[in-house]
């Protein structure tokens, strides 16, 4: 063998047996699978990435998380097996971003990035005057957190980073709430130049009322002015929030023809949680993002197709049933309205019935029913009452 073949070659064994590398068959990871199903078992609002690599007799824990009792119960369950480790877990809020470890929706919709790029899957959005947790920072991006646990990524024009006094500042504002479908803020009471458009839902914080406006600043201190008309006191609007049957209707009707748009759930556009998740927002209640997060959260009440035992406000999903060899699958949620029929967004938003004699039967979504849940007058953790539970808090 040539002379460098063999200086490559133990090169090679060198490096191979004094790197890191995953372990697997010492029990390890076992312990960490463990801590993990019980701290994150949804990733999309929970993150415990987090892996061993084993070097010479010690263990070097690796990744990231954001969950601080969760590197807790695994350090000590490895400590109380005697099992040697370093921790070199990465714990967000990383340090690099000093006190910059909140922020606030800076523009009327933003856009939630499964990966940092643009060409990254929609995972979901966020609306003007939501506060997000900050997680990290990476190039023009930053991994964020939404009120309803949501983990994404957001690009750095989405939002407006505010530091602890700043925040803490922002919280204690009046507010303003937009309530309109869609619409603007001006500039002056001429309208002739806009600041930007509006979606309802949208927070801004209240400086003074104008001449039949309210003057408004957005987060990055922006000066506009909205319609009285179109808007109210945010404060005030939260406490007549009370969920109701009727007002969850009425609003849903609203958002007739909004477009189908995967990862929306706002007025520009909207998947089918999205839409059940802005309706609900709308009248004072954050319910999880997904249909498959939905699904789990409120009162059974029906999975017969035992459709007079709906009520108005009530949820159902729909998806693949569960057989000997696969599980249930939801995919799509829809409320019901009555009258054998109910709103949701499929291309559209629209109307659908239960009903093989109407107009609007929908024999698809029949066909694929689950279940129907409750949410309305509900105690779950999975549901938070605005009136209760303030959006503003830390």
């Amino acid at each position: 063998m040539h002379f460098k073949s063999v200086s490559l070659l133990l090169v090679a064994l060198f490096l191979f047996g004094c790197n890191q590398r995953p372990e697997e068959n010492n029990g390890i990871q076992e312990h960490i699978d463990a801590i993990k199903s019980k701290v994150a078992p949804d990733k999309r609002v929970a993150l415990f990435a987090i892996e061993a690599l084993k070097n010479n007799d010690t263990f070097i824990l690796k990744g990231e998380s954001n969950l601080p009792d969760g590197i807790k119960a695994l350090t000590g369950i490895l400590s109380e097996n005697n099992i040697p480790f370093v921790d070199s877990i990465a714990l967000l809020p990383s340090k690099e971003l000093g006190d910059s470890t909140r922020a606030v929706i800076n523009i009327s919709v933003a856009n939630l990035r499964s990966n940092p790029k643009h060409s990254a899957e929609l995972a979901t959005q966020a609306t003007l005057g939501t506060p997000v947790k900050v997680l990290k920072k990476q190039g023009d991006w930053y991994y964020i957190q939404t009120p309803d646990n949501y983990l994404s990524w957001v690009d750095k024009g989405g939002i407006q980073l505010m530091g602890t006094e700043r925040f803490a500042q922002w919280k204690a504002m009046d507010k303003v709430v937009y309530t309109k479908t869609y619409g603007h803020s001006y500039n002056a009471v001429d309208e002739k130049e806009l600041v930007s458009d509006l979606v309802a839902g949208n927070i801004l914080e209240f400086v003074k009322l104008m001449d039949g406006y309210f003057v408004a600043s957005y987060p990055d201190g922006r000066i506009a002015l909205i319609r009285v008309d179109e808007a109210e006191s945010y404060f005030g609007w939260v406490k007549d929030r009370v969920p109701e049957p009727g007002k969850l209707v009425a609003t849903s009707k609203t958002l007739m023809g909004v477009p189908y748009l995967w990862g929306g759930t706002s007025t520009k556009g909207m998947d089918c949680s999205g839409f059940t998740k802005t309706v609900y927002f709308l009248n004072g209640m954050v319910i999880p993002r997904d249909a498959s997060q939905q699904v789990y959260a409120g009162k059974p009440i029906d999975s017969v197709q035992d459709f007079s035992r709906l009520e108005r406000g009530d949820l159902l999903f729909f998806g693949r049933k569960a057989t000997d060899t696969t599980t249930e699958k939801v995919v799509h949620v829809g409320m019901w309205i009555g009258n054998n029929e109910f709103i949701h967004a499929s291309d559209m938003v629209r109307i659908s019935s239960m009903d093989p004699e109407a107009d609007n039967f929908d024999a698809y979504n029949k066909d694929r029913y689950l279940r129907t849940k409750r949410l309305l007058k509900e105690e779950d953790d999975a549901l938070v009452r605005l009136a209760r539970t303030p959006l503003f808090k830390d």
